[in-house]
């Protein structure tokens, strides 16, 4: 992880998201720029909440466990997307993992500077409250759509989620098939089914298992098959 405090360069992202008067002058001295490798955690389930991330390059994976270690997958986020804003509010800890799925750059800004420098400043209390109630409406429809969608749909979603950045560039053409079991794991099914639907996949010409990897061969064609993305 890399961490910078130029704040130009926060201007910059600021203004290409244009949310430069969600934040004031005095706060922006408190902000800094992180930077996490493709792999790396901004957030762990269960972590002490002490900081507010805004996402403003890459792309990142949700995801919630429970206390017997299953995973269950809930979205795919980029750009603009507040991490930690829930938990500032609820004075919690981090309710969900946050992990990098390419290269990603956040603002990172401290609960005490927030608390301090905008607890009564209108517009980012404004901002704050369209951001988490979006969450929580698309939250709301995503969990059902999860149990509702077949596992095709959602395997879909999930291979083109995990390969393509904010960007739409290709991050991974080939997924290893040992990752084939956390992908069971995160969107809510067994490794024997994901197998059997991979199958299928690669007769259908979608996917082709080689080497021991899956090489996506036809993203048209799964993007027909999981229509609107269902985690993102």
């Amino acid at each position: 992880m890399k961490i910078s405090s130029d704040i130009e360069q926060i201007n910059q992202f600021l203004a290409e998201h244009r949310i430069e008067e969600v934040f004031n002058e005095e706060l922006r001295t408190h902000m800094t720029i992180q930077r996490f490798n493709q792999g790396a955690f901004i957030c762990s389930q269960g972590d002490s909440a002490q900081t507010m991330f805004i996402l403003v390059k890459g792309k990142v994976k949700v995801y919630t466990s429970s206390a017997e270690g299953k995973t269950l997958i809930l979205s795919f986020k980029t750009p603009l997307e507040l991490i930690g804003d829930i938990e500032y509010v609820r004075e919690s800890n981090y309710i969900n993992t946050v992990e990098a799925i390419s290269t990603v750059e956040v603002i990172s800004i401290d609960y005490r500077w927030l608390k301090k420098l905008s607890k009564n400043y209108t517009p980012f209390l404004q901002f704050l409250l369209k951001v988490i109630t979006e969450k929580f409406y698309i939250k709301s429809n995503s969990m059902s759509f999860n149990l509702m969608y077949p596992v095709e749909v959602r395997l879909a979603s999930y291979l083109l989620s995990i390969s393509y950045d904010d960007t739409n560039s290709l991050l991974n053409d080939n997924l290893n098939t040992i990752n084939l079991k956390d992908a069971a794991n995160l969107i809510g099914t067994s490794y024997r089914h994901v197998n059997r639907v991979i199958q299928q996949f690669c007769k259908d010409g979608l996917v082709e298992r080689k080497n021991g990897s899956i090489l996506i061969k036809n993203r048209d064609g799964l993007s027909i098959l999981a229509s609107n993305n269902i985690y993102e």
